[in-house]
């Protein structure tokens, strides 16, 4: 697979993941309103509509960082790179993709981790409702997992010929 591939499957895989979490926002906001509707309007018991929008917020959330990586939507500071070279700029770029290189890497792992042990322990949540934990804990390894392609193909990217592009 070549690097211009590599990227490419990347960037499609990051705007799946986006496309996820939008349909989980979606979701946990039509779980509210149905919450609200029963609560409030039928003076129904709502038992499970509170985790279930808390499981697809924070799922949501690490699912869609690739996707804001691969848009540059993250919140940043440029004062620095402002006032540097464009030889200085890529090199900070560098250093910014390698810590986050390192930081998904190790976050990820510690979630496989905890995802295999609620998969194989057969966890299961707390509450009335008893969700096993390895669905929302699902959300961990695919977050960061996509998160390290799409950091690793922002540094192919600052390697080739034609990264004129500006950070």
């Amino acid at each position: 697979m070549s690097a211009g591939s590599f990227v490419a499957a990347v960037r499609r895989a990051s705007s799946l993941a986006g496309i996820l979490a939008a349909a989980m926002i979606v979701v946990s906001i039509l779980v509210v309103c149905q919450l609200v509707f029963s609560r409030y309007v039928l003076k129904e018991p709502t038992a499970w509509q509170t985790e279930l929008v808390t499981y697809l917020l924070v799922g949501a959330t690490l699912v869609g960082c690739p996707y804001v990586l691969m848009l540059r939507g993250h919140v940043s500071v440029d004062l620095l790179p402002h006032y540097l070279s464009e030889s200085g700029r890529r090199r900070l770029a560098f250093v910014g993709a390698g810590a986050g290189i390192v930081f998904c890497a190790v976050l990820f792992a510690s979630s496989c981790e905890l995802w295999y042990d609620s998969w194989s322990g057969a966890w299961l949540s707390e509450t009335v409702w008893s969700v096993p934990l390895w669905i929302p804990y699902t959300a961990l390894p695919l977050g960061f997992g996509l998160m390290l392609l799409q950091y690793a193909a922002d540094v192919l990217e600052l390697l080739s010929p034609a990264a004129e592009r500006q950070r």
